[in-house]
C-alpha cells in the first residue's frame, strides 16, 4: 500500500460529522456518534471523521480558575474523568462496530483516562479505528493550549503517527498542534495522504469576551481556514477540518449550573467544518449547521497533479541542507538500566600515552586502572 496512492483507489468518498455531543455525557454521545457513523456509512463514505474532544464535549469552554466554586470545580473534574474513554475498552468496542456497520475507517476525537494502572490525568486524543472495527492507534496532543492545560496533560513521540489503510495514509492533529511547524512537518515527511485537523470550534477576537464564533462566509477571520489550505498543499493531502459545536440545549440536567455560570464560553462553537483538496481548494465551504455530515469525494489524480510541482518528500526537498530528528519512543516513568547504557570510560590510544607521560604512570597500569574504573561503574 505504501507506493499507492489512496491505497491503489481512484477515489475515496470522506465524511466530516459537525455535531454536538450530549455535553459531559459519555454513554449518550457514543450512542449518537455510532448512529452518525451509521449514516455516514450508508452515503458511502470510507473515512468518517468528528471534532476535538467530541467525546464527551471540549472541556475548556469551562474556564474554571482559582476563583471557581469549589464544589462546581469538584464535581467537574471527577465528571471529566468519569465521562473520559479508556482505549481499548467497550466503548471503543462499541465505536468500533459502528465502523465495522458502515464499512468506513473512523477518526474521532475524545476525553481520554490514562491506561497506567493509578494514574487519572485526562488526555486531549484522537481515536483511529479501521474498517474492520479495530482500534489502530491514538493520538494524545502534545501539547494543550492556554487554558486547557488545567484539564490534559501532554503527549509524547509516540503519538506522531501515520496509519497505513486500504484507502491511503491516514494521519492527524489537535488544534493548534498543527500550528507547532515541526511536529506538522513530521506529518508530512510520514507521507500522509489524509490529513485530520480538529477543532474546538471556529472563532476570532471579540469584544467582550476573548473568543467568538466566525460564521462568515468563508470564515475567513478564523486562522484555521488558511492553515488547513497550506497544510494540504504542502503535504499533499486532502485535509479533513471538523470543528466542534455546542448549544446551550446540549448540557443535560445534571450541568445546567455550569452552562448557566460565570466560567463558561462556548458561543465560539458553531461549527466551520470543511474539506481541502492537495491544491488547497475547498471541496467542501466551511459550513455551519449543527449535526451536519459534510461529504467529498477525493481522487487520488490530484495528488498526483500536485506533487508534479511540488513534491515535499521528493524533488522538492532538499535534505542536505536541512533535515527534522524526531524521537521514535515515548517516554516512560521507570526504566531498568542495562549494561550498554550504563558510562564506559572510552579513551583514545593517543591520550593514554599522553597521561601516562605526564603523571609518570606505565601504560599498563594506567589501561588496568580504567579498567577497574569500568566494572566498577556497572556494578
Amino acid at each position: 500500500m505504501g507506493k499507492q496512492v489512496l491505497g491503489g483507489r481512484e477515489k475515496v468518498k470522506v465524511a466530516v460529522i459537525q455535531a454536538s455531543p450530549v455535553f459531559m455525557d459519555k454513554e449518550r454521545t457514543i450512542e449518537k456518534a455510532c448512529g452518525l457513523i451509521e449514516d455516514a456509512g450508508k452515503n458511502g463514505a470510507e473515512l468518517i471523521t468528528f471534532s476535538e474532544s467530541y467525546i464527551p464535549g471540549y472541556p475548556a469552554y469551562y474556564t474554571v480558575g482559582y476563583e471557581t466554586p469549589p464544589h462546581e470545580w469538584t464535581d467537574f473534574m471527577i465528571g471529566l474523568q468519569d465521562n473520559s474513554l479508556q482505549i481499548p475498552s467497550e466503548d471503543t468496542k462499541a465505536l468500533g462496530e459502528a465502523a465495522k456497520k458502515a464499512g468506513a475507517y473512523v477518526v474521532i476525537g475524545c476525553n481520554e483516562l490514562d491506561d497506567r494502572p493509578g494514574s487519572r490525568t485526562v488526555y486531549n486524543s484522537l481515536l483511529f479505528i479501521d474498517k474492520y472495527g479495530e482500534v489502530m492507534g491514538k493520538h494524545r496532543k502534545i501539547m494543550p493550549t492556554y487554558t486547557e492545560r488545567i484539564y490534559w496533560g501532554q503527549g509524547d513521540a509516540s503519538d506522531i503517527k501515520v496509519f497505513d489503510t486500504e484507502i491511503g495514509r491516514i494521519g492527524g492533529l489537535i488544534c493548534w498542534e498543527n500550528h507547532m511547524t515541526l511536529v506538522r512537518a513530521a506529518m508530512i515527511h510520514r507521507g500522509e495522504e489524509f490529513h485530520i485537523a480538529v477543532w474546538p470550534g471556529n472563532w476570532k477576537r471579540g469584544e467582550e469576551k476573548l473568543l467568538v464564533a466566525d460564521t462568515s462566509e468563508g470564515a475567513i477571520n478564523c486562522n484555521i481556514q488558511a492553515l488547513i489550505k497550506v497544510h494540504a498543499f504542502e503535504a499533499g493531502a486532502f485535509v479533513l477540518s471538523g470543528c466542534g459545536y455546542l448549544d446551550s440545549e446540549d448540557f443535560p440536567e445534571k450541568w445546567h449550573g455550569i452552562r448557566d455560570g460565570d466560567h463558561i464560553n462556548y458561543d465560539w462553537a458553531k461549527g466551520g467544518s470543511s474539506i481541502v483538496n492537495p491544491a488547497g481548494r475547498y471541496l467542501a465551504e466551511p459550513n455551519f449547521e449543527k449535526d451536519a455530515i459534510i461529504y467529498a469525494e477525493c481522487y487520488a489524480n490530484q495528488i498526483k497533479a500536485v506533487k508534479a510541482i511540488f513534491d515535499s518528500l521528493g524533488h522538492y526537498s532538499r535534505w542536505d541542507v536541512a533535515q527534522l530528528a524526531i524521537r521514535q519512543e515515548g517516554w516512560e516513568p521507570e526504566f531498568e538500566v542495562s549494561d550498554s547504557i550504563r558510562p564506559q570510560i572510552d579513551i583514545a590510544e593517543s591520550d593514554l600515552k599522553r597521561i601516562s607521560e605526564q603523571y609518570e604512570i606505565s601504560l599498563e597500569n594506567l589501561e588496568s586502572l580504567i579498567e577497574d574504573l569500568s566494572n566498577s561503574d556497572q556494578n
